[in-house]
């Protein structure tokens, strides 16, 4: 080997090593970022023995990073969905609660069967028509509850959908300059680890997935199918409800136009925060709000009146004054718009002995017409009638030919079961998560221990060389010396 061979391969190996060791303290610098990824170099050793560096490239796994964003599309919706079940469950879920819905049922339940044993007792008339009033706000409360649980998540659905459209945004700018970087051959490593930081945060929106393409390039698709991502952004569009009740559905998401939310979804997104809160919106709370309405309407329905032509009047249960319903007639009772009848509430100049005698609706609803008191009849079929098994609607999620105690002591144990199951599926889709983020961090992440070890070999290489070129000066030194 010739001196100036050995001095061109020596400067070359000191200029690789040198490009490797700033390549390693990149690692280390990069290594508390989650997204960031361990870049390696590529070198190449040519005919002449020279050693140079000819790209940056990173650690990669496709597979696992796919893993890691289904899992956080999961977890997300889980989330989302446990958070409004719980809200729902420690508000108006606890049958312990003597403020709850079933247990003013029943004390509702006990005061009359007291009331039934002595007639002529107008102390237990009113704690009866006092537990009335007490079950009808509780069941006004907790559809307000409900109704604020899914107003919050249409809110929340807004703002997860403003994130999606911020997001694909900075995506687009982050893939337009990898495209033109990876044509022209720049290390655009650092780039790519932004990128795929982007879609992680967009898949804890809404579950996604992607396609690559020459130079980089990715599409984005939901993983219903519908477009988010393909050279430019589209649109993801929503038109939040500002407040929802028992009779107002919320709105679907729409990506370029495409429905991906709701019943009638195109292309349905089953994962990610905008799945999980469309969840609890129209599902999950929707049917508890359904179960409410049915205590309501039986309630409605068990204190009715009829006369001696079979027409039948709202008795103790009416709608509340100002609700859509007329009071007086045999509404449907949807919880939220309940009160007790005036006309047996001594506080508004009515009359308690109506419990007892019948025809808040007038003298021909009257059960008692002689006004004995020591009269039963009306209260004792009052209270067979909240004792009798009736139909509920389906959409209830329900069994039927059960009472209304029952009925409501099943409603809430629908709900601590959907709960449950919520929180039971949230953990394990934390634990996936979890592990595929391990995964993926040891295949491509940065270990300190391994570039510090790459480090000193590094630098043992470069005082090697260092010393070569020295021994390598000497030579000429010696060799100027005998020519001279």
């Amino acid at each position: 080997m010739s001196l100036s061979l050995a001095f061109n391969t020596a400067q070359s190996s000191l200029a690789a090593n040198s490009a490797k060791i700033a390549l390693s303290s990149r690692n280390v610098a990069g290594a508390a970022e989650a997204s960031a990824s361990r870049k390696i170099a590529v070198t190449t050793t040519a005919a002449d023995g020279s050693v140079r560096v000819v790209s940056i490239t990173r650690a990669t796994g496709s597979a696992l990073f796919e893993r890691m964003l289904g899992a956080t599309s999961d977890s997300a919706a889980q989330q989302a969905l446990a958070d409004g079940l719980g809200r729902l469950a420690q508000t108006v879920g606890d049958p312990q609660d003597p403020t709850s819905p079933v247990a003013r049922l029943g004390t509702l339940k006990d005061a009359l069967a007291r009331a039934a044993d002595t007639p002529d007792d107008m102390t237990l008339a009113q704690a009866t028509v006092t537990a009335a009033q007490d079950l009808a706000s509780s069941l006004n409360t907790a559809t307000d509850t409900v109704q604020q649980v899914r107003t919050d998540a249409d809110a929340a659905i807004a703002t997860s959908v403003g994130t999606v459209n911020d997001l694909l945004h900075k995506f687009e700018a982050e893939n337009s300059a990898i495209v033109k970087g990876s044509a022209a051959g720049a290390d655009m490593t650092d780039a790519l680890d932004r990128r795929d930081s982007i879609l992680a945060r967009l898949s804890e929106e809404i579950g996604i997935s992607t396609v690559t393409r020459a130079n980089n390039d990715i599409v984005i698709y939901t993983e219903g199918g519908a477009t988010l991502f393909e050279t430019t952004a589209r649109t993801v569009g929503f038109t939040p409800v500002h407040t929802l009740d028992a009779n107002t559905q919320g709105g679907s998401v729409f990506v370029d136009g495409v429905s991906v939310t709701g019943r009638d979804a195109t292309m349905p997104v089953r994962t990610g925060r905008i799945a999980g809160l469309t969840q609890l919106r129209d599902d999950a709370a929707s049917t508890y709000q359904t179960q409410l309405d049915e205590l309501a309407r039986g309630l409605t329905d068990a204190f009715k009146e009829t006369d001696g032509a079979g027409n039948t009047r709202a008795g103790l249960f009416v709608p509340a004054s100002g609700s859509a319903t007329v009071p007086g007639a045999l509404a449907p009772g949807l919880a939220g718009t309940l009160a007790v009848n005036a006309a047996v509430d001594v506080a508004q100049g009515g009359d308690i002995r109506l419990l007892r005698n019948g025809g808040m609706n007038g003298a021909a609803f009257a059960a008692n017409t002689t006004g004995a008191a020591s009269f039963a009849g009306r209260l004792k079929t009052l209270s067979a009638a909240l004792d009798a098994p009736r139909s509920y609607d389906g959409a209830a999620q329900l069994s039927d030919n059960q009472n209304l105690v029952s009925f409501g002591t099943a409603s809430v144990s629908w709900l601590e079961g959907a709960r449950k199951a919520a929180d039971t599926r949230l953990d394990s889709q934390k634990t996936v998560l979890a592990q595929a983020s391990n995964a993926l961090s040891a295949a491509t992440g940065v270990n300190l221990d391994d570039e510090y070890a790459s480090q000193l070999e590094l630098e043992r290489g470069y005082q090697a060389t260092s010393k070569l070129m020295g021994v390598v000066n000497q030579l000429y030194d010696s060799l100027f010396q005998m020519i001279g």
